[in-house]
């Protein structure tokens, strides 16, 4: 595979171009989806192919294959030096490009049980056994259940020298049930609404035991039938962690991603309201929040040994005690922006253009518990598990609904509430940040469904989060 690799990169620079990288990659994926004990889908892909990058002047040119064999690897390079040469007719910025380390090394992430040797009936068994614990409770119209395998192959060439492989593993899967009542539907989802991934073999899935948590899902979704609805206020807000998680990814990790900043990017999720003349010194919330990138983070799903530029995985600084410090960058963009690359860009799969995208991005713990923070809370709401939400194009204005609720009352969880949102100001809400939770309930949530960039790719991320609470916050708001 280093041959396929290195012919592209010859290939790009016989063509004229002044750097040139490729990207070998070979994957395999599973899904299993279960509803109502019923196999609904069952689905095994495999994909290999070559991708090259080719830069000359200012501009890239990028090409891909799925052909591999040396002749189709060469003619790549050759097509991607082509278009980069096209694209080099519209004048752009002198482009940099950062200096990182020229290694040749091999990195594979740490498991202990290869999910795709278990046993497909002992999986497919787990998701009717679940979906059947839930039906069985009244109430629940559908209940379903899925788990998803990633093997990823890379090996990866540049003509500075690089000769990196990566074995990459990564597992999850989830379930929900949908209560129906007369004039409304209740879902609850376990171990979030998406299902909960991580990088590593099957061990994942028996981590999260599926089978003892199902009953209690269940009944919290028929409960909310008759449960009050939460009424608009504006409260102390106790965040459960998975949604902690998704306030980070979609307040903070977006909004720091440089090419947005830079201006280079805004499908989706629009740009940033940061600004890098404000860097080291923008309040981004209270002193509670610090947050990092850290692709190196065991078992967290944006976990990996080198980014798709070569760059080894590293941890940096976002946020310290409130203030933005850090990016999330690659080569080109840290060069423009005059910082040190960080390791943050890859491509989805071996036919998309490597762009910055979330490592794990995560809030670092402090030093309460959920259960002080309910103690502590006199007038409050804890929210718990994502079930919608909205941000502007600038990443600063937010609401978010989630699946469940409760009432705190003098430090004490009080009735269930249904159809719960929140909403706030970026800046404003995490300056709120007033208890956050330790170590102990530190959990490396996985989110593997952020898209970005067109035509889409979607990255699988990481968000190390704890429950915290946040003060006078708005919610209960509609519309």
């Amino acid at each position: 595979m280093f041959e396929y690799a290195t012919a592209a990169v010859e290939g790009a620079l016989a063509a004229g171009a002044r750097y040139a990288d490729a990207r070998v990659v070979v994957s395999k994926q599973e899904s299993i989806n279960v509803q109502n004990q019923v196999v609904e889908s069952l689905d095994r892909t495999e994909q290999a192919g070559v991708g090259v990058r080719a830069l000359i002047g200012s501009s890239w040119g990028f090409f891909a294959t799925a052909d591999l064999s040396g002749r189709a690897a060469t003619a790549a390079g050759e097509r991607a030096a082509e278009i980069a040469r096209a694209s080099a007719f519209v004048p752009g910025d002198p482009m940099k490009f950062a200096d990182v380390d020229v290694v040749q090394d091999t990195y594979e992430t740490p498991y202990a049980e290869d999910p795709f040797t278990v046993p497909l009936s002992e999986k497919v068994d787990l998701l009717i056994g679940v979906t059947k614990t839930m039906q069985e409770v009244e109430g629940i119209a559908i209940a379903t259940g899925s788990l998803t395998f990633y093997d990823t192959n890379k090996w990866f060439v540049s003509s500075q020298g690089h000769r990196i492989q990566q074995h990459l593993v990564e597992s999850g899967g989830g379930f929900d049930a949908t209560a129906l009542g007369e004039n409304e539907s209740q879902r609850r989802s376990y171990p979030q609404s998406f299902g909960q991934y991580e990088t590593g073999g099957y061990e994942v899935i028996r981590k999260w035991d599926f089978a003892a948590n199902a009953g209690r899902i269940a009944e919290e979704a028929a409960a909310l039938l008759t449960a009050d609805e939460l009424e608009e206020s504006e409260t102390s807000l106790i965040l459960e962690g998975s949604q902690m998680a998704l306030q980070i990814h979609e307040s903070v990790g977006h909004a720091i991603e440089l090419d947005r900043i830079l201006g280079w990017e805004a499908a989706f999720a629009g740009t940033s309201h940061l600004e890098l003349p404000k860097l080291g010194g923008f309040k981004f919330g209270s002193e509670l929040m610090n947050v990092t990138a850290d692709a190196t983070l065991p078992g967290a799903l944006g976990t990996f040994g080198y980014d798709d530029e070569g760059t080894r995985a590293q941890p940096v600084d976002i946020v310290k005690n409130g203030i933005w410090v850090g990016v999330l960058s690659g080569r080109d963009s840290a060069a423009m922006a005059g910082l040190p690359p960080g390791g943050m860009v890859r491509a989805d799969g071996y036919n998309r253009l490597p762009m910055v995208r979330m490592t794990n991005v995560g809030l670092l713990p402090g030093d309460s518990s959920l259960e002080e923070i309910i103690a502590d809370t006199k007038d409050g709401v804890y929210m718990a598990t994502n079930r919608s939400w909205s941000i502007d194009d600038k990443r600063l204005n937010f609401q978010f609904g989630t699946e469940i609720a409760w009432e705190v009352k003098n430090g004490k969880l009080g009735r269930m509430l249904k159809n719960p949102t929140y909403t706030g100001i970026g800046p404003v809400f995490w300056g709120g940040l007033d208890m956050l939770a330790g170590g102990d309930e530190w959990i490396h949530w996985g989110t593997p469904n952020c898209g970005k960039g067109q035509p889409m790719q979607v990255a699988h991320t990481g968000h190390s989060a704890a429950p915290g609470r946040f003060k006078n916050v708005r919610v209960g708001v509609r519309g």
